[in-house]
């Protein structure tokens, strides 16, 4: 239990997706496991899918009925804490631009640009499986350059999404600040017959994706002691035995 907390707490943590708002990358119910060391070793990239802490502005997409009791509190610290019981204000999206994008909703063809380059989303955005309508990009235009610290997420079910978009007139103009992600979603671990990875789509790959040369990055934060910490405590936890 103390080192499945550590890991929880530093490396690895597992997430219970309480909404719609991924379908059909994520449904209702699936577990993943959220890699919290990554950002320390790269930059938060195009296509990621991140969870994050929402902002004071943004509104929780589900209700989560508080505890009544102590008893109740514990057992929901501990059904959040490894992935069985969904947490209020923690958000899980796709990365869309990241600091010094200009971001904009839509082209001719109703495609939504970074930085003039259109991204093909149709690998990944919501097919109603009822009708095989597939979600447009956006029914709602948006046209913002990310600042240093400023990432845009949206869910991949826009039409089922409180997420940038539906911001626009918070502070951060639908932004969310990189300091508030707790890590990338790598991989689904329940149920067992949606196991699988959670991939970058090929479109955010593509070269013309550049920033823009007038933008300045911010220097990478420190990693600090956490992966060399993760390193040891990881094979401990999972029961590795190494052989000379």
């Amino acid at each position: 239990m103390i080192l499945a907390l550590v890991i929880k707490t530093f490396a690895v943590q597992a997430f219970y997706i309480p909404s719609g708002s991924m379908e059909n990358t994520l449904l209702v119910g699936d577990r993943v496991l959220v890699n919290k060391i990554v950002f320390h070793t790269r930059d938060i990239a195009r296509g990621d899918v991140i969870v994050f802490k929402g902002p004071p502005s943004w509104q929780p997409e589900v209700q989560v009925s508080k505890p009544s009791n102590p008893f109740s509190k514990a057992v929901r610290w501990v059904g959040t804490a490894f992935g069985v019981a969904p947490t209020e204000k923690d958000y899980i999206k796709r990365v869309i631009g990241i600091p010094g994008d200009h971001v904009k909703c839509c082209d001719a063809r109703g495609r939504i640009t970074v930085n003039g380059v259109p991204l093909e989303e149709s690998a990944y955005i919501y097919i109603d499986p009822a009708d095989h309508q597939q979600d447009k990009p956006s029914e709602s235009p948006f046209d913002i350059t990310l600042q240093n610290g400023q990432l845009w997420v949206m869910g991949d079910h826009r039409s089922n999404s409180l997420d940038s978009r539906a911001h626009q007139d918070g502070p951060d103009n639908g932004s969310i600040p990189t300091k508030d992600v707790i890590g990338r979603a790598f991989v689904k671990v329940w149920p067992l017959n949606r196991m699988g990875t959670i991939p970058i789509p090929k479109t955010f790959k593509q070269p013309a994706l550049k920033q823009s040369k007038a933008f300045v990055p911010l220097p990478a934060p420190d990693p600090g002691p956490v992966p060399a910490f993760a390193a040891v405590i990881l094979p401990l936890a999972l029961g590795i035995r190494f052989r000379r």
